[in-house]
């Protein structure tokens, strides 16, 4: 039986060494590849603006920075891996860059929503709370919530990475976790309890900014302010909605796994999980789209403008 089982691995191999040569597989690797320099140009771009633009050096904007170092990291490393591992599933280091796609893939997946919960609370105090926001979300806070996301994300990733591996299977490809304990706890870790906590502080940051504007006078100094606040808030909602939006179906699917006996195709996840990665190269068409003040940081820095003279100070808005 033994001897049946390996020859039957090796056939299957075998047979699917001729998948690289593939035309469907060289044009999924082209768009997966695709995919992997936006997000990197993409992300790279917004830590640029942050880091060389002293304007746009806020203690919010510090916790976009975090967030887009994230998404970078999933696509110079997560997305490469996972490509690798799709046109060599037989590979004999398989097993290796599988135990690492799936420990960055954790860890930078549950950074991102981390993040997207701090932002959502420094979003509640400049929005619901704006005479004490400057005193409570200063950078050091700022800070410690970056500690906190990455300390906790990285933990996440080892454990889940380590307890989740499939037990007693002699397979040749990368398989997701068949451990349904950590499926669940990383479907409420990573999507329910998050969207739980975040859902009911923008409704409450919307009811408030909506009060607001109708409140304030057009002419008062402070509405310009006001008004940078709520735009920023509204944009990161949408920040926030995209990101749940996007790994919504890979985390459901998760949960219903054990429930269905894992009778879904793996191709079928990894759909739901290229889906999820693709969130990554999103937020800075986001933030290019919403925020004029990162629009005019693009167009300085793709222009070679920051390199012909000092604009560390500019005017951004």
């Amino acid at each position: 039986m033994a001897a049946n089982s390996t020859l039957n691995v090796t056939n299957v191999c075998s047979n699917s060494v001729i998948l690289p040569g593939s035309f469907r597989t060289t044009l999924l690797s082209f768009v997966f590849g695709t995919i992997s320099v936006v997000i990197m140009c993409g992300n790279l771009l917004v830590m640029m603006a942050i880091i060389y633009f002293r304007q746009l050096q806020t203690p919010t904007n510090y916790l976009v920075l975090s967030l887009a170092v994230s998404d970078l990291l999933i696509g110079a490393v997560v997305l490469p891996f996972s490509t690798v591992l799709f046109v060599n599933p037989c590979w004999h280091l398989q097993g290796i860059v599988c135990n690492v796609r799936a420990t960055f893939d954790i860890m930078l997946s549950m950074s991102s929503i981390f993040n997207l919960c701090f932002i959502s609370i420094d979003r509640y105090y400049a929005v619901c709370h704006p005479l004490i926001y400057r005193s409570r979300i200063t950078f050091q806070i700022v800070g410690i919530m970056i500690f906190i996301t990455w300390t906790a994300a990285v933990s996440c990733g080892v454990v889940i990475t380590i307890g989740g591996k499939a037990r007693g299977k002699a397979e040749q490809r990368c398989a997701f976790f068949r451990n349904s304990s950590l499926n669940v706890i990383g479907s409420f870790t990573g999507l329910y309890i998050p969207a739980i906590i975040m859902f009911p502080i923008y409704t409450k940051i919307l009811l408030v900014a909506r009060r607001q504007a109708r409140s304030i006078q057009s002419t008062n100094s402070g509405v310009a302010v006001s008004r940078m606040e709520r735009k920023a808030t509204r944009t990161l909602a949408i920040v926030v909605g995209v990101f749940l939006f996007c790994w919504a179906p890979f985390l459901i699917s998760m949960t219903c796994l054990p429930f269905i006996d894992y009778t879904v195709s793996d191709s079928v996840f990894e759909a739901f999980k290229w889906f999820g990665w693709s969130n990554s190269m999103l937020n800075p068409f986001i933030y290019a789209f919403f925020y004029s003040w990162f629009r005019s940081a693009f167009r300085l820095i793709l222009s070679g403008k920051i390199f012909l003279r000092n604009l560390t100070n500019a005017k951004l808005f």
